[in-house]
């Protein structure tokens, strides 16, 4: 079983940065793909970012590309998002997951949640 837990949340201004972890634990975590959602109020959650098993590729939503950067360290075992140029829209609870595949991970077809950091970017 894999467990994940995000950090790096916090109040940001817009047009400022924040970088986001999450720490995954769990015998076959280097095997799945991994990727970042969002989460705004009243709103559906949302694919961010994706890095594949072997973190060979990347994907990330339109609304983030140039902005946001995902990235893992397998020697830690995290999983990070770099988000810089922040906008108030980007406001949101930020979701990491695990998934067998990439194609899953994207439509949100994951095996595994965390529980969640608040990100807020005052305007």
């Amino acid at each position: 079983q894999v467990q994940l837990v995000e950090s790096g949340g916090g109040l940001v201004q817009a047009g400022g940065s924040l970088r986001l972890s999450c720490a995954g634990s769990g015998r076959t975590f280097r095997t799945y793909a991994m990727g970042w959602f969002r989460q705004a109020p009243g709103k559906e959650r949302e694919f961010v970012a994706l890095s594949s098993w072997i973190g060979g590729s990347t994907s990330y939503a339109d609304s983030v590309k140039g902005r946001f950067t995902i990235s893992r360290d397998y020697a830690k075992n995290t999983v990070s998002l770099q988000m810089n140029s922040l906008k108030p829209e980007d406001t949101a609870v930020y979701y990491c997951a695990a998934g067998a595949s990439s194609p899953m991970v994207v439509h949100g077809r994951v095996d595994y949640w965390g529980q969640g950091t608040q990100v807020t970017v005052s305007s």
